[in-house]
């Protein structure tokens, strides 16, 4: 018998390895990846579809808004400020904001029309409506002084759920300021025409 002869070593096959189990937690790696995947993607799905159901039903509240003076007189001044805001946005101003409290410098509401016109509105709820106390002309003083100069009004208006004194109506007049009084305000929230 002869002995074996040995390769050399340049020459010499690596033994065969077998495949361990990495390429099945691989691939349980990437089937939870992708599971983590599909179930993001669905849930922003579902979230995009109720954004879009929220906008939907908020367009038709919006265009069949309507407020009965007793429902305007029932409510708090703040939240007065939210309906004339709602108002506005329900007649095509998209951008109408609420910015009344302390020291909002004569402003409640603010908006811009369709026509691009910047609307600034000082907004006095009157808790007894009629019988309440009357808009004078101090209220519209406020308002003809800061509504141009200071907040860049094209259109000033005040509004209120209450009455006007003559005086305010003159003074409304000579400042180009537009008064929404109770009778005003009827009409405009139970839709039959936009603000003046």
């Amino acid at each position: 018998m002869s002995p074996r002869r040995r390769r050399p070593a340049a020459t010499r096959r690596r033994p065969v390895r077998r495949r361990t189990r990495r390429p099945a937690r691989r691939q349980r790696r990437d089937e939870k990846l992708v599971g983590l995947l599909v179930t993001a993607a669905l849930a922003g799905g579902g979230r995009l579809h109720q954004k879009q159901q929220r906008a939907r039903w908020e367009a038709v509240r919006t265009q069949g808004l309507r407020y009965g003076l007793a429902q305007l007189d029932g409510l708090h001044h703040s939240w007065f400020e939210d309906a004339v805001r709602d108002l506005m946005h329900r007649d095509g101003c998209q951008d109408a904001l609420r910015v009344g409290g302390g020291g909002d410098l004569g402003a409640d509401v603010k908006a811009t029309d369709p026509y691009g016109r910047r609307w600034v509105i000082q907004c006095k709820h009157r808790r007894n409506g009629l019988a309440g106390s009357a808009v004078g002309t101090p209220d519209l003083q406020v308002l003809s002084g800061t509504a141009r100069q200071v907040h860049g009004a094209d259109i000033a208006v005040i509004v209120t759920n209450g009455r006007v004194t003559a005086p305010a109506v003159t003074f409304a007049k000579q400042q180009r300021l537009h008064v929404v009084d109770r009778h005003a305000l009827a009409a405009w929230a139970a839709g039959s025409r936009p603000c003046p």
